[in-house]
C-alpha cells in the first residue's frame, strides 16, 4: 500500500509525440517507454502522424496505450517519394497545433513531454506548452543518417535540416540517448549542443516485448512453444530490416563461405521489417535475392506464416518479409546462432531479444551498441563487419564442431545478461528517474527574440522549398499526356 500511495502522490502525465508507430526498433522503445512508464502509475497518451493497424506493434492497438492520430489531413508523408524530411516535419508542426488547439488535451495539462527522432517541433512546443517540461530522446543524428550527400543539389536540400536538426534539439529541457556509442556521436557532432546538455543514457529495454510475444501470440496458428521449426532443422538467424545501411548481404556471403558441405541440412533465415510502400525495403530485398543466386544458393521469399513453415527441405535461404510475433518468438527459440550485421549500429535490440532468449549472437566489432550489449566469448563473438571469412568460421564453429557445453554456457550467460542490464523494469525506472531530474531542475527561460528570427528563417527555407515542390508538381499535373 505504500509504495502505491508513493506511485500516486509523484503520478505525472505524460504526451509521446512520435512520428510513425509502424515496426522498427525505435516504435519499440517508444512503446516500452510508455508501457513502462504507465506500469509505473503514470498517465501516458502517446500522439503520432501514422498508425496502421495492420502494420504496428500490439500496444499500439489492443487499448494498452492511449494512442491518438492526428496531424495528417494537410500534409502526405511524402510527395511523388520524395521530400519525407520536409512533410515529417510539417507534419509534427501540424500535430504539436491540434494538441494545443483540444481544449479535452489542454484539460490534461501534461507535466512532460517525450519527443523522439524529429526535434524540429521542440521550439513550437515550448512556446505553445502552458506547463511541462520536454525531454528529447535522440536515437542518432538525422544527419548522418541521410544518404546520397555525394550530389551538390542533395548536400544543398539537407542544409536547412541540418542546422534546424541541431538548433531545435537546444529547445530540450533534456536529451536522452540510446547508447554510450552514440552519446559519443552526439558530442563529436555538436559539441556546443553536448556542452549545454547533460546527455543521458537511456538503453531500450527487452522483456516486455518479449512477454507480450509468449502471452499473447499473434491470433495465427503456428508452432508452440516446444515445437522446433522445420522438423528441428538446423538454421542460422538475421533479423533487420530491409536497408542497405544493415548490410544483410554480409550474412549471406558468410554463409556461402562455409562451403557446399558445411552448409548441407542448414538454411540461412533472413526475416524482419518490410514496407511495401518503403522503395528501399522493396529494392534491398531484390537486391539480396540476387546475391543469393548469383553465390549459388537456392532462395525463397514467405510473406505469411503458413507459407513460411511449409519451405521446401531444400531452401537454403528464406526471406520472410515483417514476421508476426509467434513466429519472431519461435525463430528465436530455434535458430542456433543470431547474425547481427549492421557496424555502428546506433543500439540494436535484437542481440538483446535473441540473448533474452538464450540464443548466441554474432554481431559486427567495429563499433556500436552491440558493442556494448555482446559480451565477445561470454555472449556471443564480436568479429569486424570486413571479414566476411571469420564470420563463417563463427557459423562452422557453432553448426559443427562447438561443444554443447559451451553453447549451454553463453544461452545462459545471454540470458542473465539481458534480464539484468536490458529489461523493462531497468529502462522504465531509468526514463522515470530522468523526468523527475528534469522536473526538479529550475525552469530554462527563452529569449524569443531571436529565437523568432531564427525560427522565421527556418520557415522561410520551408516554405521556399514547398514552394518549388508545389510549383513541380503543378507542371507534372498539367504536363501533355503521351
Amino acid at each position: 500500500m505504500a509504495e502505491k500511495t508513493t506511485r500516486e502522490a509523484t503520478s505525472k502525465t505524460i504526451f509521446f509525440f512520435h512520428p510513425d508507430l509502424g515496426i522498427g526498433g525505435a516504435e519499440r522503445l517508444v512503446i516500452d517507454a510508455a508501457v513502462g512508464l504507465q506500469n509505473r502509475g503514470h498517465k501516458v497518451v502517446l500522439f503520432t502522424s501514422h498508425c496502421d493497424r495492420k502494420h504496428c506493434f500490439d500496444e499500439a492497438r489492443d487499448g494498452t496505450l492511449d494512442v491518438r492520430v492526428g496531424g495528417n489531413t494537410i500534409i502526405p508523408p511524402s510527395i511523388l517519394s520524395r521530400f519525407s524530411i520536409l512533410c515529417s516535419i510539417l507534419r509534427q508542426l501540424h500535430l504539436i497545433l491540434q494538441v494545443h488547439l483540444s481544449p479535452e488535451l489542454r484539460a490534461l495539462q501534461p507535466d512532460a513531454y517525450f519527443v523522439d527522432q524529429l526535434s524540429a517541433g521542440l521550439p513550437l512546443l515550448q512556446l505553445l506548452r502552458p506547463r511541462g517540461r520536454v525531454l528529447f530522446y535522440c536515437h542518432f543524428p538525422d544527419l548522418l543518417l541521410v544518404q546520397g550527400r555525394g550530389r551538390w543539389w542533395k548536400r544543398a536540400y539537407r542544409l536547412p535540416f541540418d542546422w534546424l536538426e541541431q538548433w531545435s534539439m537546444g529547445f530540450a529541457d533534456a536529451v536522452a540517448v540510446n547508447s554510450e556509442f552514440t552519446k559519443r556521436v552526439v558530442r563529436r557532432t555538436w559539441p556546443g549542443l553536448a556542452r549545454r546538455k547533460d546527455l543521458q543514457v537511456v538503453y531500450p529495454c527487452v522483456g516486455a516485448a518479449a512477454a507480450a510475444d509468449k502471452a499473447q501470440g499473434d491470433g495465427v496458428e503456428g508452432p508452440g512453444d516446444s515445437e522446433p521449426l522445420w522438423g528441428g532443422k538446423k538454421f542460422l538467424l538475421s533479423i533487420n530490416r530491409f536497408e542497405r545501411k544493415k548490410d544483410v548481404g554480409l550474412a549471406i556471403r558468410a554463409f556461402a563461405g562455409l562451403g557446399a558441405d558445411a552448409r548441407r541440412g542448414v538454411r540461412l533465415v533472413l526475416a524482419g521489417g518490410y514496407d511495401p510502400r518503403v522503395a528501399e525495403n522493396v529494392a534491398y530485398h531484390r537486391e539480396l535475392a540476387r546475391l543469393a543466386e548469383a553465390l549459388g544458393l537456392r532462395a525463397m521469399t514467405a510473406q505469411t506464416h503458413p507459407t513460411a513453415l511449409e519451405v521446401p527441405d531444400d531452401v537454403e535461404v528464406l526471406f520472410l518479409l515483417s514476421v508476426p510475433h509467434r513466429l519472431k518468438a519461435a525463430l528465436l527459440a530455434s535458430a542456433r546462432l543470431l547474425v547481427y550485421t549492421p557496424a555502428g549500429e546506433h543500439f540494436g535490440i535484437v542481440p538483446v531479444e535473441a540473448m533474452l532468449a538464450g540464443l548466441p549472437v554474432l554481431a559486427a566489432a567495429d563499433e556500436g551498441g552491440p558493442t556494448e550489449t555482446v559480451v565477445d566469448g561470454l555472449t556471443g563473438w564480436l568479429r569486424p563487419a570486413a571479414d566476411p571469412p571469420a564470420w563463417s568460421a563463427v557459423m562452422h564453429h557453432v553448426l559443427h564442431t562447438a561443444d554443447p557445453a559451451e553453447l549451454a554456457a553463453l544461452s545462459r550467460a545471454g540470458a542473465a545478461r539481458a534480464r539484468d542490464r536490458f529489461g523493462a523494469h531497468q529502462m522504465a525506472r531509468r526514463l522515470d528517474d530522468v523526468l523527475d531530474g528534469m522536473l526538479r531542475a529550475p525552469a530554462r527561460t527563452w529569449s524569443w527574440t531571436p529565437t523568432a528570427a531564427a525560427g522565421a528563417a527556418a520557415l522561410a527555407v520551408l516554405a521556399a522549398v514547398a514552394a518549388v515542390v508545389s510549383r513541380a508538381l503543378l507542371l507534372l499535373a498539367y504536363s501533355p499526356r503521351p
